[in-house]
């Protein structure tokens, strides 16, 4: 069984001309490699799985070629000693894929890999079914993490000190998190989830995770996955120039970037206290900006 960590994360206020006071939770300080809500969400997953004391522990998961999830689901297996597989969309991947820095150091980290293609990809239960079947005593943890094991572990994302804000507030990919903030939060609390993916299930998954309705969710500026603008670019640099803390542009950057715009256009009321919370994902920034110098456009401070 693996031991709940001491840990003790730091709230930033992020000073504006807002009036509104906002903050954010360096939940991607967490841990180096496994950072922020992906820290949380497997390891009440795995800790389940080790509970029925599987014979030859094995994890296995889904991601693309920069996925954060693949990353941190290899980290976690070097931490804890079981060993990893990684379902990685696009076949074209198989040849060139110590190219790419996400799935270059999974590898390093001993994930194993299967490259499916983008179609095979799509259906996911005849991949977890073949799986299943193949590694019979394995857990297959879905992509990204989200399930209603994992909302039960984004309630150490909140404690006494995340109580006094009236808004708590993070990125949605695939629902999880936003879930558990949303289970747990206290009574007085709103919970505002940026989506960076256009998924119109996720609504009525979240409520069903969190059986409350203590949340809203808004599109980020740009909410197709994985898609940058050179705006997104332009409000990370600024951000780590003005406040010195790193965003991703797949989840952070966007969830700023938004709330940033919604203080200014009085979206919450006069003098509300703001939380967000920084999931981590930094290490998606090499392959970003890998795909950016390719295309010669700014880069992404690191």
């Amino acid at each position: 069984m693996l031991q709940i960590p001491e840990h003790k994360i730091s709230i930033v206020e992020i000073k504006t001309d807002f009036d509104v006071r906002i903050f954010i939770k360096r939940e991607d300080l967490i841990h180096p490699k496994i950072s922020g809500n992906k820290f949380w969400k497997l390891f009440f997953n795995v800790n389940q799985y080790l509970e029925s004391k599987p014979k030859n522990p094995l994890l296995i998961t889904f991601g693309g070629a920069f996925s954060n999830h693949i990353a941190s689901v290899s980290a976690f297996g070097k931490q804890f000693d079981i060993p990893t597989i990684g379902i990685i969309r696009g076949n074209e991947l198989e040849n060139n894929w110590q190219d790419n820095p996400t799935l270059s150091q999974a590898s390093k980290n001993a994930m194993k890999f299967f490259f499916v293609s983008r179609e095979d990809y799509q259906n996911k239960e005849k991949l977890t079914q073949k799986f299943s079947e193949n590694y019979p005593n394995s857990l297959i943890i879905p992509e990204g993490g989200s399930n209603k094991i994992a909302v039960e572990g984004v309630q150490y994302m909140l404690g006494n000190d995340t109580k006094d804000f009236d808004y708590l507030c993070t990125a949605v990919g695939t629902g999880g998190t936003i879930a558990g903030i949303s289970k747990f939060a206290d009574e007085n609390q709103k919970v505002v989830g940026i989506k960076v993916v256009k998924d119109d299930s996720l609504e009525n998954l979240v409520k069903q995770w969190s059986g409350r309705d203590n949340f809203e969710l808004i599109d980020a500026d740009e909410n197709r996955y994985g898609k940058i603008t050179d705006e997104n670019i332009r409000f990370i640099n600024w951000f780590y120039n003005e406040y010195q803390i790193p965003l991703d542009p797949i989840y952070t950057g966007k969830m700023m970037q938004k709330i940033f715009d919604l203080a200014g256009k009085s979206f919450f009321p006069k003098g509300s206290k703001i939380l967000a919370f920084h999931t981590g994902g930094l290490q998606g920034i090499k392959g970003a900006n890998q795909f950016l110098k390719s295309k010669g456009r700014e880069l992404i401070a690191e």
